[in-house]
């Protein structure tokens, strides 16, 4: 039964005891429960906090948030690199942990920031990521795809 909402029969059933004791805990206010037409209805967390059973305590996790500040980007260049940072971030497949990225491109400097919010593993693959395609010589800022061909 993996439902969070319970019947009285199926709290009955769940802690062994008659439907008309389970009745008697709500009428006396010892199990809270929500009255819905001439029925009740017990959320798991009340029926947890009768039985004196902890609640599922979401797991500890940490966010981290980033900052990565590119000098002599050109339009064309924040372009590719965004793609290629966005692609990155749709690759990772946790939906419970999410990686937010954000590119803004300054055109008057010629710099381009990456903001990256999300868990620390998923933001330490899109780092390497960037790190391995901005450290190859493989001509992504400041125009030197163009000066290449």
């Amino acid at each position: 039964m993996g439902n969070d909402i319970y019947s009285v029969e199926q709290v009955a059933e769940l802690l062994g005891l008659h439907v008309r004791t389970v009745r008697g805990y709500i009428r006396a206010g010892r199990l809270r429960a929500v009255r819905i037409g001439k029925q009740y209805r017990i959320a798991r967390a009340d029926l947890d906090a009768l039985t004196g059973r902890p609640s599922s305590a979401p797991s500890a996790t940490a966010e981290v948030s980033s900052i990565v500040q590119l000098d002599g980007v050109d339009r064309a260049a924040a372009d590719r690199l965004a793609t290629l940072v966005l692609a990155g971030v749709n690759t990772h497949h946790d939906p419970d942990r999410p990686l937010r990225v954000q590119t803004v491109h300054d055109e008057e400097r010629h710099r381009m920031k990456i903001v990256i919010l999300g868990d620390v593993a998923a933001t330490a693959d899109l780092l390497r990521l960037l790190d391995a395609v901005l450290g190859g010589e493989n001509g992504l800022l400041a125009g030197e795809a163009a000066d290449r061909g």
